[in-house]
């Protein structure tokens, strides 16, 4: 009889992306290595799970918002119709593949975080060092089964050891979305620069960090949470301004509220650096309006469908640079992150969790305390929320 254990899903058949919202707790079998079977399991590990992340995607996937094609299409490719969710994790190796320890020097016993980018290591972009925008991806929680289960199997290229006497545990679980932030913040040179950052969730907030120590000038935080911005304006930000967007004609139609005060800000000439987080056709349009003639656009956030933007030949002619920021840079960006983590003296661990995180209170879910009430009302008190897997 096979042994199941329960994690958060997405079912094609039984929960229609059209018609549901949430995540849905099911059994599934415990994952297991078999190289006889599946030759790939001999570079894969099993891993149990001591805290996975809840992020912007996971949010997009609660909302049926985000990733619905990705979803569907690979569910279909591989014949089956449930999709484990989740990509954000740390946990402990408990198994492993018999060229694990000789490809990857990860052993038994060592706690590990990783990317949600599985790679495949052989297309024109993962030989020149680009694996971030790897032509055959799959992605953990999307394309792949996911991490929001005790234990999983994950290939053990992705994993990334981490020291809990550096990094601790519950920030170790979100090595991933701050190396999002990471590769959001060095896509250009922002020393000495005016940012404005339209979207204070998560990614915002880790970025606002980040900004402080990576040298910009002057840090504006855009939101339409106040709590969010009270929480930017702690992590660093010189100002945060609050968005309403009640009086636009066209829901794509740019703020202009924000805009004028951002050119306050900077003397009529826009920041050097926008910085988009939200994934909004409105917010994408903010970011393009309020860079001055030359400066360079950060687009991040994700939402399916079209967008459109007005005047297009405009962000031609002023020469706005566009950087389009997708995961993080295997395994550069992790290595920064590691740095900027290590380093108790910047504060950057201890404002995550205690002002992100607010110390774990109400933000730390026991996931055997899961069900999708609970978790909607804590989506809409907190920027970042946790699951506890396993002691």
């Amino acid at each position: 009889m096979t042994k199941t254990i329960p994690a958060l899903t997405f079912d094609l058949k039984e929960d229609s992306w059209e018609n549901s919202q949430g995540f849905f707790k099911r059994d599934i079998p415990i994952p297991t290595l078999n190289e006889k079977k599946n030759p790939l399991d001999a570079v894969s590990v099993i891993l149990k799970i001591k805290y996975a992340g809840v992020c912007g995607s996971d949010r997009g996937i609660w909302h049926r918002n985000s990733f619905k094609d990705m979803i569907q299409n690979s569910l279909e490719k591989e014949g089956k119709s449930t999709r484990i969710l989740g990509h954000e994790f740390v946990g402990e190796v408990i198994e492993q593949g018999s060229a694990v320890k000789t490809l990857y020097d990860i052993q038994i016993g060592n706690p590990v975080s990783g990317d949600s980018h599985v790679t495949c290591g052989k297309c024109f972009q993962c030989r020149i060092g680009e694996q971030h925008v790897c032509l055959n991806e799959s992605i953990l929680g999307i394309t792949l089964d996911g991490i929001y289960a005790e234990y999983v199997k994950i290939p053990a290229k992705n994993l990334w050891v981490v020291d809990f006497a550096r990094v601790r545990p519950e920030i170790a679980a979100m090595y991933d979305p701050f190396g999002n932030a990471v590769h959001a913040c060095t896509s250009c040179d922002i020393r000495g620069q005016r940012v404005a950052v339209f979207g204070c969730g998560q990614i915002g907030l880790f970025s606002i960090l980040l900004l402080k120590y990576f040298g910009a000038a002057k840090i504006i935080g855009i939101d339409t949470n106040e709590d969010n911005l009270a929480m930017a304006k702690k992590l660093g930000a010189h100002v945060t301004i609050k968005l309403n967007s009640s009086s636009k004609e066209h829901e794509y139609d740019p703020d202009q509220e924000v805009i004028e005060k951002i050119m306050e800000l900077t003397y009529g000439k826009g920041v050097d650096v926008s910085m988009e987080l939200a994934g909004y056709n409105s917010s994408v349009n903010n970011s393009i309006e309020a860079t001055r003639r030359g400066g360079h656009v950060i687009l991040f956030g994700l939402k399916d469908g079209d967008f459109t933007i007005p005047k297009f030949s405009r962000t031609i002619v002023r020469g706005l640079n566009i950087h389009c920021v997708i995961g993080r840079r295997i395994f550069s960006t992790w290595q920064i992150a590691q740095r900027m983590l290590s380093d108790q003296s910047n504060g950057i661990q201890d404002n995550i969790f205690n002002v992100i995180l607010k110390s774990g209170n109400d933000t730390i879910i026991p996931i055997e305390d899961y069900n999708n009430e609970l978790f909607e009302e804590k989506m809409k008190k907190h920027p970042k929320l946790l699951f506890k897997i396993a002691g």
